[in-house]
This record gives structure tokens, sequence and C-alpha cells, in this order.
């Protein structure tokens, strides 16, 4: 692997810009790709008076036919250009920013093209399917003085954030390790496996929460619906602490669950996203010294679990605003900038080889 997030570039920070937000112009961009997270997207951005939507662009003239009434009557587009060619949008005057919501293997041409035209990016993970292409990216976003930002969701929920204070405040005590399981029942995706569909958001959260990136992952899969597409995946991670973390996938098991844990020598800290009554959770627990000549040397002590207060935010209204932030201000994303998307590529990339020979592990070695 490559330069650590700890290497990033000093900011770019463009000489004349104003911290009073009342003073900034509305952000112009484009959006690309109507799907299901597209229409999200837009829905957001129309709603934020830090942003102008100047076109949305998809190949399926259905779809973007149908995207006004599948945002509601309280998100119209009016009069914006529903296009189907991206190099129409990208070429329409006033462009400063480009929102890429299509399928990862036609990333890296459009953010290419949309940097060598000056715009700042917000990309729909993963960034790409190549880490060489991710880091030819990072490296163009710089020479450009442009923000790459990658949306994360999962970075930006309140839970997270909460459960990533909760730990650096040292609740948890020592982390010992982490268990996360992503399943349901689709859907099925054909362009890539449920590794690289579901896989990183579990990372995204684990390497926040340790603050530290895996050396050394591990993956086992199966496919029953389509050859060669694993449709379920164990993942074992392995971090320079010692924190180890194992991860289940799957999108053909019905038993539908988004929950990851963490567990240190005070208790373990629990993010289940269906629950909404109570999504992160504090469940204390250790052991005390007890008489060994009784039989029992270790003696458990647990205490009540404690739900943990989280702000009522919509994640990707967040991810939207504070890629709007870097673009007025032209900083660089303290929280999922390219960078960390083109690490989280090489991760994807290292578990693939790992789960093409059979659950062999593979070292990711930091270079200087």
């Amino acid at each position: 692997m490559t330069a650590r997030l700890s290497q990033i570039p000093a900011a770019f920070v463009s000489p004349n810009f104003s911290r009073d937000r009342a003073q900034l112009a509305p952000v112009k961009l484009i959006v690309i790709g109507a799907g299901r997270w597209g229409t999200h997207l837009v829905r957001n951005f129309l709603t934020l008076p830090q942003a102008e939507l100047l076109a949305v662009v998809d190949p399926n003239l259905e779809q973007l036919q149908s995207l006004s009434d599948r945002l509601g009557q309280h998100h119209r587009l009016d009069d914006r250009p529903l296009l189907t060619d991206w190099t129409e949008a990208l070429a329409l005057p006033e462009v400063e920013a480009v929102v890429v919501a299509t399928p990862a293997i036609s990333h890296f041409s459009i953010i290419k093209a949309a940097l060598q035209q000056g715009c700042h990016v917000l990309a729909e993970k993963p960034l790409t399917l190549d880490p060489r292409e991710s880091r030819q990216l990072c490296e163009l976003a710089i020479q450009q003085q442009r923000q790459l930002v990658v949306d994360h969701t999962y970075l930006f929920h309140p839970a997270v954030q909460q459960g990533q204070i909760r730990i650096q405040a040292g609740d948890l005590g020592n982390l010992r390790y982490g268990y996360a399981s992503r399943t349901h029942l689709g859907p099925v995706r054909q362009d890539v496996d449920a590794l690289w569909d579901l896989v990183v958001h579990d990372i995204a959260i684990f390497n926040a929460w340790t603050r530290e990136s895996p050396i050394a992952v591990q993956a086992q899969g199966m496919s029953w619906l389509q050859p060669g597409i694993s449709d379920l995946v164990w993942v074992n991670l392995s971090y320079p602490s010692g924190f180890r973390a194992m991860i289940h996938l799957c999108w053909g098991n019905p038993d539908k669950q988004r929950r990851l844990c963490a567990v240190g020598d005070r208790g373990t800290l629990v993010f289940d996203e269906l629950n909404p009554e109570s999504p992160l959770t504090f469940l204390p627990g250790s052991f005390a010294s007890a008489n060994s000549s009784e039989g029992m040397p270790f003696s458990p002590i647990a205490h009540p679990s404690q739900p943990i207060a989280i702000e009522s935010l919509e994640p990707l209204q967040q991810v939207c605003r504070h890629f709007l932030d870097c673009v007025q201000h032209n900083t660089p994303s303290a929280i999922s900038p390219g960078e960390l998307g083109a690490e989280l590529v090489e991760i994807l990339t290292a578990l693939t080889a790992s789960l093409k020979q059979g659950g062999q592990e593979i070292n990711l070695v930091p270079q200087p």
C-alpha cells in the first residue's frame, strides 16, 4: 500500500475565500447517475441553499423521466436539464462541481475528465475498482488544486461519529476485537460481489473507530447464484495494535442485519442500524480478581446497558453539506478525502486476492 492518511499533502486553500457562509455563492453542480442513490443525492442538493443544481445525467432516459416522480412533489426539478450524455453536462458553462453516482467501473473516466476540467468531485464509493486508478485521481486532484471527496456515508452517521468519540475517550478501555454482520435478501449485484458491495462500510467504521488501517486481511466466500460472484463472504482484518475484526457479509440471507460491535476490556459498543430507538449502545462489563481457590479466578462485573443519545440527522445530507463546504473553501475533507477512498480500494483489492486464493492471508505493508 502507498501513503497513509497521515501523509496527505498540505491543504490547498484558495487565498480569496471568506469564512462567512452568507457571502459564499452557491456551488453550481451536476449529478451524474439517476439511480436509487443518485435520486437521494439529487433530493439533498435540491434542498441545500449552498447548492445550485444545473443538470442531472443518466444514460437511461426512462430513469430520467421518472426522476421527478421518485423525488416527490416537494422536490421538483423544474426546468433543469435532464441529459443522457455526461460529457454534454460537463460542458455546461459555470459547472464547478460534479457528483458521480454511476457504477464503479465508470468512475475513473468520469472523475478524471471532471478534475481535468477544473471541477471538484464527490464520488460514490468505491472510488474506483483499481487502486492504481484511485491513486491517479488523488494525484490529479492535487495537481488541479481541486477537492476529491468520497461518499462513505457511514462516516457521517451521528452514531458512528459518537462511537468514535466514546472509544477515543477510553470508555471501552483497551480495544480487543470487533465483529460485524451485514446481511439481507438482496439486492443482488451483477457487476461486483458481496465483498465489494458491502464490506467497505464496516471497514471504514472500524478504521475510524481504531484510527488505524489493517496490516493484514483474509477473506473466504461462497457463490450460489452467479458463478464467480460471491454471495457470502467472511472477512478478517488485523490491525497494528493487535485489534482484530471479523465481518459477515451476505445478500442471500433473509435475516437482515446491520450491526457492528467493538469490544474492549471495559465493555462493548454496539452500533445497530436497525434499532431506530437506540442505534448506539454501550454494554459495560469487565472482570474483577477473585479467589482462585474457589475455582473462579475471574469474577464478571456487569452493569445495565447504556443507550447513547445521538442527533437525528440524515447521514447523506451531512455528506452533501460537507462536500459543499470543501468546495466553497477549497479545503480537503477531514472525514472522507480521496486518499481514504484509495486506501479502502487497496484493502478491497487485497481481500479479493485472498478470496481468489481460498482464504490466504494478505499482508498490507505501507510504503515509505
